[in-house]
């Protein structure tokens, strides 16, 4: 149980494996002071955003990859500490990446078409980020934690696209620039599908849960069946605290 519960983390890090290693490289170019070519102009003659960016993603990449650990989301203090760093950095990397959209000379690759693609999505996972701390803020859990479970997907899109194009490759030519937009964007649409998945799964699992001991036993005489036993009582107000705590747990994920 405890190896299998790792096996999702890893599978995000390795989906997000790629990206971060373009990110490093470009970073590294832009460190030392690589030959300006067309393809990097762009970079060098604007280096934050694209720094900002690579810096952010990968942050928000690899930490929210080890909120799909229960044992690890169950821990209040790391489950706080992790979300307050996720949080602005989801945002740094969705404004950075909408930024470079628009502020940077297109490739010639590119067209208008996929910067607004990439536009949309940028600002869904702005607004899935800023819903699900609104979420917390009111206690709701549930809704927090499939607000944060969208905008992990659409920032791990990245890993996704690589794959996608990829494979795309091998029968079409993806420096078309139409075949760039339907790529990239059947990435993104890919990743929003397995969220909503994990999203009504999470919800179902739930739905079927049986229901536990409320450590009330019925008293002789008023209709119960079994008898009252005194040991069926919470020890103290902490267990059933500690009950309701474990329940709130269940619907939290990043």
């Amino acid at each position: 149980m405890a190896r299998a519960a790792w096996l999702v983390p890893t599978g995000l890090i390795l989906l997000a494996l790629v990206p971060m290693l373009a990110g490093a490289l470009r970073l590294s170019e832009l460190a030392g002071g690589a030959a300006v070519t067309s393809g990097n102009a762009r970079f060098f003659a604007s280096p934050a955003p694209v720094v900002i960016h690579i810096v952010a993603s990968i942050v928000f990449c690899l930490l929210g990859a080890f909120q799909f650990v229960p044992s690890l989301r169950r821990r209040n203090r790391w489950h706080r500490v992790a979300g307050v760093v996720l949080v602005p950095m989801g945002i740094a990397a969705a404004l950075s990446g909408m930024w470079m959209a628009v502020a940077y000379d297109l490739p010639d690759h590119d067209g208008v078409a996929l910067v607004y693609v990439r536009l949309v999505f940028g600002a869904l996972m702005v607004a899935s980020i800023v819903l699900a701390v609104r979420a917390i803020m009111r206690r709701d859990h549930r809704s927090h934690g499939a607000w944060m479970t969208r905008a992990y997907a659409l920032g791990l899109a990245a890993g996704t696209q690589a794959i996608l194009l990829t494979a795309m490759s091998v029968v079409v030519d993806i420096d078309d620039q139409v075949v760039r937009v339907v790529g990239m964007t059947g990435a993104w649409l890919i990743n929003l599908g397995v969220a909503e998945l994990i999203i009504r799964r999470r919800r179902g699992a739930r739905l079927f849960t049986p229901a536990r001991p409320s450590g009330r036993g019925m008293r002789p005489g008023r209709g119960a069946s079994t008898p009252f036993r005194p040991s069926q009582m919470p020890a103290s107000r902490g267990a059933a605290r500690a009950s309701a705590t474990d329940e709130q747990e269940d619907d939290r994920v990043g």
